[in-house]
């Protein structure tokens, strides 16, 4: 019969952990209509996760490549248009969002539910901040 140890459900936890946090941020991603959305930030949340649990079972520092392949991908969704750029906000979230999901991997919990807490209080209040007081602000759908 199989059994799980553990251990083994010490990492279930870190992955389901770091997807929803990554997942929170996500979602609110997807209700301001950016590419990127809770599928997106939910996966890159739990591979950064998955990609520390894997190094820390060989006992090999990976955060170096994790962050510089992060960067990759997030200058894949920044784009410019006439005399506007978009995606950075994306960008940066996918970048975070994959330093959260480091955090679950490596267990401090607590700095990567700080974090996406954190994140999540940023994004909230700047949008209807730059609605109204900044005049040249137009919600485009794509970034903020």
């Amino acid at each position: 019969m199989f059994q799980i140890s553990p251990f083994e459900i010490e990492i279930i936890g870190k992955l389901l952990l770091s997807a929803f946090l990554g997942g929170i941020l996500g979602l609110e991603r997807e209700l301001h209509k950016s590419a990127a959305g809770v599928k997106t930030y939910s996966i890159v949340t739990m591979g950064s996760a998955l990609f520390t649990l894997s190094a820390a079972a060989i006992d090999v520092s990976i955060a170096g490549g994790v962050i510089t392949g992060i960067g990759f991908l997030g200058a894949a969704v920044v784009f410019r248009s006439e005399n506007r750029t978009f995606g950075l906000t994306t960008a940066s979230l996918i970048w975070s969002t994959s330093a959260i999901g480091f955090a679950v991997g490596i267990g401090y919990y607590f700095a990567a539910i700080a974090a996406t807490a954190v994140i999540f209080l940023i994004l909230l209040p700047i949008e209807h901040l730059e609605r109204r007081y900044l005049k040249n602000h137009t919600d485009t759908g794509s970034d903020r």
